[in-house]
């Protein structure tokens, strides 16, 4: 039996892209901006095949919860390296709630010993679907993982905190969220790339996991916040001093 390990991967703008809100306000306009992979889920397609190499019976999934544009990011997960990829055909945008429902039913169906996935996306910074899939497994979980060391029966993770660096233990199955600090992601290989483009992409319609979606939050607004200050030319060390004095919310 092969240890499988699930990897949710999200299809979200570039953050180097010029930011505008859409004119009814409700949204991101994004008809000028480029998309990648998330960050985060890069972290943890890396993380996944660094276990592959530890381990001679692991299987890497990537899987993608949308349309078909989601194609290009799980194409960039078998690139790097992932065994296979599963698109669920899905409405856009989804809440975590939503998402979490999602691969929680494709999980039992495909029954991963690790589901291991970004603690966040970077386009609504959220970092709520890693524990509200645990919390629909019944799974432990370890988020925000800086560090990862497996076993037969679990895995001891590493998290950062405010406080300092808390270790933790699970057993498998188990659903663990990546940080920024966990790995440097590979970059994909020209024969990658290539293999890539001729593998299949499994697909599954939502219907066919028996989900409904419930949305339970509604963005309301949506309000582009101003980066520019005006400058102010000061002559001396003092004037400095009192300005800063002043102005607390420079801090």
């Amino acid at each position: 039996m092969s240890f499988l390990v699930l990897v949710p991967t999200k299809r979200v703008p570039d953050t180097d892209g010029v930011i505008r809100v859409a004119p009814d306000g409700l949204d991101v306009d994004t008809s000028h901006l480029s998309y990648l992979i998330n960050p985060f889920d890069a972290i943890a397609v890396e993380e996944a095949l660094r276990l592959r190499e530890r381990r001679d019976d692991v299987e890497v999934v990537a899987v993608g919860i949308g349309g078909e544009a989601y194609e290009d990011e799980l194409r960039t997960a078998l690139a790097m390296g992932a065994d296979r990829a599963i698109r669920v055909d899905a409405p856009e945008p989804l809440d975590p709630w939503n998402v979490a429902n999602i691969l929680a039913e494709l999980s039992r169906r495909l029954e991963p010993r690790l589901v291991l996935m970004g603690k966040q996306a970077v386009d609504d910074d959220s970092a709520q679907a890693g524990q509200f899939l645990a919390a629909r497994l019944g799974w432990p979980q370890a988020t925000f993982a800086s560090r990862i060391d497996e076993s037969d029966d679990g895995a001891t993770v590493a998290r950062e905190t405010d406080h300092g660096i808390e270790t933790i233990a699970v057993t498998w199955p188990a659903v663990i969220t990546v940080d920024l600090r966990l790995n440097e992601p590979r970059y994909a290989s020209l024969p990658g790339i290539m293999a890539a483009r001729s593998k299949a992409i499994q697909e599954i319609p939502l219907a066919e996991l028996g989900i409904e979606i419930q949305r339970r939050v509604e963005l309301v607004e949506l309000q582009q916040v101003s980066s520019e200050r005006a400058g102010r030319r000061l002559e001396t060390v003092d004037e400095l001093l009192d300005h800063l004095k002043e102005n607390t919310d420079l801090f």
